[in-house]
C-alpha cells in the first residue's frame, strides 16, 4: 500500500476512535456509490453525520480540510441520499443530516484532530 494511503487509512481508523470515544455509532465506513465514497457515516442523537476524513503528514501545503473541494462535496450529497434512499428512508425521519469534516494531520509523532460539525450544507 502506498505510503499516502496508509495515512489516509491511519486517519480514518483515528477518525472512527475519536467518534466512538464522544458517542457516536459508526454506521458505515467508506461507503460508495457509483464516483463517490463517504468515509464515515456515524449517529448521535438525531444527528446524522456524513464525515470527510482528510489526513496530511504536515500542514506545509494547508490546512486539511482545504482539500475538500466543491465536486466533492457535490458527490457526497449524491452519495447521502442514495444512503438514506437504499436503508429504508422512514427509519431516518427524525434524524438531522450534517456534513462533517475531520482534520487530521501529524504533529511530531502523534496526530492532532479537529472536528468541523456543519462544515457544509447540503443545498
Amino acid at each position: 500500500m502506498a505510503e499516502h494511503n496508509e495515512l489516509g487509512k491511519k486517519g480514518e481508523d483515528l477518525a472512527v476512535d475519536y467518534l466512538q470515544e464522544n458517542g457516536y455509532k459508526i454506521l458505515e465506513r467508506n461507503w460508495t456509490f457509483k464516483k463517490a465514497e463517504i468515509d464515515i457515516i456515524a449517529q448521535k442523537d438525531l444527528f446524522l453525520a456524513v464525515i470527510e476524513v482528510k489526513t496530511r503528514s504536515s500542514l506545509d501545503f494547508g490546512l486539511p480540510q482545504d482539500f475538500v473541494k466543491p465536486k466533492k462535496i457535490q458527490l457526497l450529497i449524491k452519495a447521502v441520499n442514495a444512503y438514506i434512499n437504499y436503508r429504508e428512508k422512514d427509519s431516518y425521519d427524525d434524524l438531522n443530516i450534517r456534513f462533517d469534516i475531520i482534520a487530521i494531520h501529524k504533529d511530531g509523532e502523534t496526530f492532532a484532530i479537529e472536528h468541523l460539525t456543519d462544515a457544509f450544507y447540503h443545498f
